[in-house]
């Protein structure tokens, strides 16, 4: 039996191994061949620059684990930038330390504080938190900072960026100077280095696992697609039409563009889900455990709502709006090609961002080479072959066999079987396999959201209420068999929602709620746009002149004919 003989060289204790082989660890990782001996002894502190993904929390953790004896007060502390992190920080010590009984709890907000409390009088060995929470808990005396061994920050350019600079200072301010720490960190700000110096024992080390560039080259393949801005959502969806096994991440800018690329995808009958600033705690964590689970492929977000998201098969990472600069680039592209998977990160870039994208380049030290989009007959073909190789499976499992009768009372009804098998495929594809069915760059064959023969429905429901556009989309289709395509502008707010459709499908979704209390439906009166124009000064003054206009007329001949 394999007893990871490479682990224990690295001082590794064995009641850990069977921890290790469970979680189907081979050989050490980069970092924790670095981290882990440097640890154990005590005798420097570390700043890791490693990407999520490369075996970062059993770097720290195993020594963590391996060193502490359970008590009540906490003895090492990791601080993260997410609730969602700090939840996965926690879960990974646990798996790890299941021959040893510690107390490893995660401290965040949008959780009742008081149940925390409950937690830290039960006792504490190892407290994971966002600083936020970890310096409450301190101020109302719940929480010891004072006898740690261990003080931990994961992912420390991310909580400076989010503006946890001040409360991470004063939480290190509070700790004991004997503690052994670490930082990790993908890129390597000028406030790192002030922390370390400020915080860290003398002659502390750093440790680049990843060599001179924090971007996996070897499994990640870059590169970029020149685009009009007006054409992106064109380009995405070839992207996503060529790639049948797509699972991606796709980042923009802002909150406004995740949610007019998100609500055009959908349109479109792409499944897709938003993550931003703006979606409430408990929506953001249904988006994100639906994720994992591949519930929907893409995930579209901004650069500060996808913090602390750890999936490690992703196949694309997609800028849809090319990053700032390098660092967010390392940040982003350094989700994919994980775990000794290939990984792919594409980048739309518009003809005046090319300046931009060479500073990329060589802030990386890689060229990102340019790439065509796919074309219309490959996304057909692909299309094609992905339809025929899942008949064969069929086929080979022998599952159709059910369906032969029907096949052959089918076969009959054209002149040639071949003829029945067309209308079929007519039916599943409809227009997919038609070269003209597909939108070229000017977005021709997309119906207006502002279509003016589109009726307009209110639903008083709204991101407040949990509602999603997916979830509405699916709702609507399986009362009503309209699908996502075949309406217009949905546009969700905090409290309501505004959906354009066809007066058919407008009808029909109206009596398919009809008698619904939470689905409750109604034509968006525009009775208040009248109310304005009917008083609008401008027009009441128009009005005024172009009716007395005649009378002036016929005053002005009467004079005249008097002289």
């Amino acid at each position: 039996m394999n007893n990871l003989p490479e682990f224990l060289a690295l001082g590794v204790a064995e009641e850990l191994i069977p921890a290790l082989i469970a979680k189907n660890f081979q050989t050490p990782s980069a970092i924790q061949s670095l981290a882990i001996p440097l640890l154990l002894s005590g005798e420097k502190d570390l700043i890791g620059q490693a990407l999520t993904g490369t075996g970062k929390t059993a770097a720290f953790g195993l020594p963590v684990i391996q060193t502490l004896v359970p008590g009540k007060t906490p003895q090492a502390l990791i601080l993260a930038p997410t609730r969602e992190l700090s939840i996965q920080i926690a879960d990974e010590l646990r798996s790890l330390s299941v021959n040893k009984p510690l107390r490893i709890v995660p401290f965040f907000g949008g959780q009742l504080i008081t149940f925390q409390m409950d937690e830290l009088k039960k006792g504490v060995d190892i407290a994971v938190g966002t600083p936020g929470r970890i310096m409450d808990l301190y101020r109302r005396g719940k929480l010891r900072l004072d006898q740690l061994k261990f003080a931990i920050l994961d992912e420390a350019d991310e909580m400076l960026d989010m503006g946890f600079i001040d409360d991470i200072r004063e939480i290190l301010s509070l700790t004991n100077p004997d503690k052994r720490m670490l930082m990790f960190s993908a890129t390597m700000p000028p406030e790192i280095m002030d922390i370390a110096a400020e915080f860290m024992r003398p002659e502390y080390e750093i440790a680049k696992t990843s060599g001179g560039s924090a971007t996996n080259t070897t499994l990640t393949e870059q590169y970029f697609h020149e685009v009009k801005r007006e054409h992106k959502l064109d380009a995405l969806s070839r992207l996503i039409d060529a790639n049948s096994e797509l699972y991606a991440m796709v980042f923009c800018r802002t909150r406004a563009d995740v949610d007019e690329v998100t609500e055009k995808l959908h349109s479109r009958g792409y499944r897709v889900e938003a993550l931003h600033g703006e979606i409430s705690q408990a929506q953001r964590l249904r988006v994100i455990n639906a994720f994992k689970k591949h519930k929907f492929p893409l995930l579209i977000a901004t650069d500060v709502a996808a913090r602390g998201i750890d999936v490690n098969d992703l196949t694309h990472v997609i800028n849809y709006s090319l990053p700032q600069n390098s660092d967010i680039y390392i940040h982003r592209i350094g989700r994919t090609g994980r775990a000794g998977r290939h990984g792919v990160a594409v980048s739309f870039v518009t003809p005046g961002e090319r300046r931009k994208l060479k500073l990329i380049e060589k802030d990386i030290g890689n060229e990102i080479p340019l790439k065509k989009l796919p074309e219309i007959a490959d996304i057909i073909e692909a299309k094609k072959q992905l339809f025929a190789e899942n008949i064969a499976l069929l086929l080979e499992n022998g599952d159709a066999a059910p369906y032969i009768n029907f096949a052959e009372e089918l076969c009959t009804l054209g002149s040639h079987p071949a003829e029945a098998l067309a209308a079929m495929l007519k039916l599943y594809f409809k227009d997919e396999l038609l070269p003209e069915s597909y939108r070229d760059f000017s977005g021709g064959k997309q119906k207006s959201a502002t279509d003016p023969n589109m009726k307009k429905l209110l639903l008083f429901s709204g991101r407040t209420d949990g509602l999603t556009v997916p979830e509405l989309i699916r709702e609507i289709c399986e009362r009503t068999g309209i699908k996502g395509s075949q309406l217009g502008k949905i546009i969700l707010r905090a409290d309501k929602t505004f959906i354009n459709a066809s007066p058919a499908d407008a009808e029909k979704i109206l009596a398919a709620f009809k008698n619904d209390k939470k689905w409750h439906f109604k034509y968006d009166s525009p009775k208040e746009e009248h109310r304005k124009k009917a008083y609008s000064p401008e027009k009441e003054k128009k009005k005024k002149i172009k009716t007395h206009k005649p009378l002036r007329e016929e005053f002005f001949k009467w004079i005249a004919e008097s002289e």
